[in-house]
C-alpha cells in the first residue's frame, strides 16, 4: 500500500491551505489532503495494478472530494476556482 502521510505533511497541507496548523477542519485544506492522497495512490497504484483494496480506497477518497468540491461551489464559488486551479485538479 501508499506511504502514509507523515505528521509533518499533513501540518504543512492545512497550514497552506487552512490557515495554521491546528484548522483540520477547513473544507480548502481537507480537499487539499485528500488530493495529496489520491495522488499517492495513484501513483501505488500504476506500479501494483491489481492491488485492489487500494484502488476502492482510491475511488472512495476521489468520491469524497467531489462532495466536499460540491459543497465547497456551493457555498464560495470564487473559492473554488481558486482552489481547482492551485490543486490542477481539473483541465
Amino acid at each position: 500500500m501508499a506511504v502514509y502521510l507523515t505528521k509533518e505533511k499533513k501540518e504543512e497541507i492545512f497550514k497552506e491551505y487552512g490557515g495554521s496548523e491546528q484548522n483540520t477542519g477547513s473544507i480548502k485544506a481537507q480537499i487539499a489532503l485528500f488530493t495529496y492522497r489520491i495522488q499517492s495512490l495513484s501513483e501505488h497504484l500504476k506500479t501494483n495494478k491489481k492491488d485492489h483494496s487500494c484502488r476502492r480506497s482510491l475511488l472512495t477518497l476521489v468520491g469524497k472530494r467531489r462532495r466536499k468540491l460540491n459543497y465547497l461551489a456551493k457555498i464560495d464559488l470564487e473559492g473554488y476556482r481558486n482552489l481547482i486551479q492551485k490543486l490542477g485538479i481539473r483541465k
